[in-house]
């Protein structure tokens, strides 16, 4: 089972998206006072614990406990803010994102395997 990784600070974001170079990765951005993104990060979880993609590394970021984080991913992708919002980032380029209740394991699944 793999597990998403939760980064905090912007040097941890700016690390991940030189490494997406190397690696591809998914970052959900959660919202902890939100409904609808408890539900995303069900199912993301539920994608992580099955079989999911080996060659991607998977993150997490709380947009309202590091709100500097979500606003400078939003900045670098260049793909406006939303929460619950998944994006897959792939040599710095962001080729895949969806949002609210779009964010489903069958949808991570087949955009990832």
């Amino acid at each position: 089972m793999a597990s998403w990784k939760e980064i905090t600070t912007n040097e941890e974001w700016e690390q991940a998206l030189t490494a997406s170079v190397s690696k591809p990765i998914v970052i959900l951005k959660h919202s902890t006072a939100c409904p609808v993104s408890f539900n995303a990060l069900q199912e993301y979880e539920a994608y992580l614990g099955k079989t999911p993609n080996p060659e991607v590394d998977y993150l997490l970021v709380k947009v309202i406990e590091s709100r500097p984080v979500s606003n400078q991913i939003a900045e670098d992708t260049g793909v406006k803010h939303a929460s619950p919002q998944i994006l897959y980032v792939k040599n710095k380029d962001t080729v895949w994102n969806t949002s609210h209740w779009a964010i489903t394991e069958e949808h991570i699944h087949a955009v990832l395997n």
